[in-house]
């Protein structure tokens, strides 16, 4: 299921023109994939077992970690966290929720968005002693 979820927010990116880059930071030999999309990208279907909220005005952030040491760059479980601020620096923390779905593990985390409103995000990503690192990113929320 969340591997229809990540297709199908993929997929929506891709018809809609959003998808211009892949979104990932390689730190050693971690890959770290990351997307914020607005809710209303996700089938209700999925927004409802997953218990995400579906609104114009609710962005959602997902996380991923893989560990290319390994064949096949299965996911790894991590600690993460984070903040976002608009430009008028209004700060949300943001609470990450762990989903697996066999071997994939995502972490999503919701973010309020008004239209046309850049958020940054800064997350806090560790992994045991082996991943401690930051990621730092921007996007452009506009309401459908």
């Amino acid at each position: 299921m969340i591997r229809s979820i990540l297709c199908a927010i993929l997929l929506s990116l891709v018809m809609t023109g959003m998808a211009s880059a892949e979104q990932k930071q390689s730190v050693g030999i971690y890959d770290i994939h990351y997307v914020a999309i607005g809710s209303t990208f996700i089938t209700p279907s999925i927004a409802k077992t997953y218990g995400i909220k579906r609104s114009s005005y609710t962005g959602i952030i997902n996380v991923s970690v893989l560990d290319t040491s390994v064949d096949g760059n299965p996911a790894i479980p991590v600690e993460i966290s984070g903040l976002a601020n608009n430009l008028l620096d209004a700060r949300i923390n943001l609470i990450f929720r762990e989903i697996r779905e066999g071997d994939a593990i995502y972490y999503i985390a919701e973010v309020p968005y008004r239209d046309d409103q850049d958020i940054n995000f800064q997350l806090a990503i560790k992994y045991g002693k082996k991943l401690n690192t930051q990621l730092k990113f921007k996007q452009k929320f506009y309401v459908d």
